[in-house]
């Protein structure tokens, strides 16, 4: 089956269970911001690093695969998702965020300012803080998300805000990891 099937040229798109909605819907503006925020993470991952820090982007890599999963089910779905047993974002996600990012914040951050993304001359660094503004960027897609009328968990709302605490704090660490 070919990627290129011409479904999306009137400006609709799929979501879960069949149903499909506008491109340009706040539903699926969060879904973009999340897969951005994914690959962005996908190239501070490539950077290198240890295995913990690898590990550790990989762990939150997952997390967003399951997230999009989420929001690409319309609320009216959520009980075939559930059925299904696709992965959900809960307390445990944005407990596991806050706890690593006390964990790198107890290892000493290195704060001399304002952020400039790449003065340190650390590619890693950098695309931490580009992904860090894509989290802030999702985050605010999600709200708008939720503000437009269409429920979102507390938990996937609180995420973002979270993860893009943990992705500062990950690019002003010694290690980046």
């Amino acid at each position: 089956m070919s990627i290129i099937t011409g479904r999306g040229d009137s400006g609709e798109t799929d979501l879960l269970f069949g149903k499909r909605i506008a491109k340009n819907s706040p539903r699926i503006e969060a879904l973009g911001a999340v897969d951005e925020l994914n690959a962005a993470l996908g190239l501070a991952r490539a950077t290198g690093g240890d295995a913990a820090r690898v590990g550790l982007i990989d762990h939150i890599q997952e997390s967003l695969v399951g997230l999009m999963g989420q929001l690409a089910t319309l609320p009216e779905d959520e009980a075939a998702y559930l059925a299904k047993g696709f992965p959900l974002i809960g307390d445990a996600d944005v407990e596991w965020l806050t706890q690593t990012a006390r964990e790198h914040e107890a290892r000493g951050i290195r704060f001399t300012g304002w952020a400039r993304p790449g003065a340190e001359g650390s590619v890693a660094r950098a695309a931490l803080d580009v992904a860090r503004t894509i989290a802030r960027r999702a985050e605010r897609k999600v709200m708008a998300l939720h503000d437009s009328g269409e429920s979102v968990p507390e938990p996937v709302r609180l995420f973002f805000n979270r993860l893009s605490d943990l992705l500062w704090i990950l690019a002003r660490t010694d290690d980046g990891a």
